[in-house]
């Protein structure tokens, strides 16, 4: 990773902004040109930060890519924690359609991050962030006393791949986006599953 520390960034203001103006600049041209188009050329060329600033705050273009992804990222929203199990996980899985669906760099993240780890460890952290960040409000709800007292004891990944899965391929392969219906349905075979 670049040598600087966040405690550089505080002092130098102008470093601050370079990081900006790249960071802006990758995710114009992610969003316009998917990952492909976020080259170091075409990043430090439409920022107008020179090569050497932005290899001062990223020591590759996997690296410039990962910090980029990570600015663009949604925030899962955690469901209500009012309702019974069922209700808070429907509506749980049901923003995470609509995150899906209505984020394309977030699926354009989820394909890039599955390709695999990268040299440089920027692409095996950013994917330990990804799946931190979908697992949590997951697993707060699946693991709570009222979720084990109603499904007994179950494997928490397991349980993610169960109900996340027919999310994330619907989306990826096209084969039909995922609604609330769906997610209902999803719930109800995972509930049914685990409850018999």
């Amino acid at each position: 990773m670049a040598t600087e520390t966040a405690s550089d960034d505080d002092i130098d203001p102008r470093r601050l902004r370079s990081r900006a103006r790249l960071l802006d600049a990758a995710a114009r041209l992610l969003s316009t040109g998917g990952v492909e188009a976020v080259t170091v050329d075409a990043v430090t060329r439409a920022s107008k930060v020179a090569k050497t600033t932005l290899y001062r705050h990223f020591d590759s273009a996997t690296e410039l890519l990962a910090a980029t992804f990570e600015r663009v990222l949604p925030q899962v929203t955690p469901p209500p924690a009012t309702g019974t199990v069922r209700e808070q996980l429907v509506e749980l899985l049901s923003r995470q359609a609509t995150l899906l669906h209505e984020a394309p760099l977030h699926l354009t993240l989820l394909a890039w991050v599955s390709l695999g780890p990268a040299d440089d460890g920027s692409r095996s952290s950013l994917r330990a962030q990804v799946i931190e960040q979908y697992r949590q409000p997951f697993d707060r709800l699946l693991d709570s006393p009222e979720a084990r007292a109603e499904l007994g004891e179950f494997d928490l990944s397991l349980a993610l791949a169960q109900l996340l899965g027919p999310l994330i391929f619907g989306v990826m392969t096209g084969i039909r986006t995922i609604d609330r219906d769906d997610c209902v349905r999803i719930v109800d075979d995972f509930f049914a599953t685990h409850r018999g």
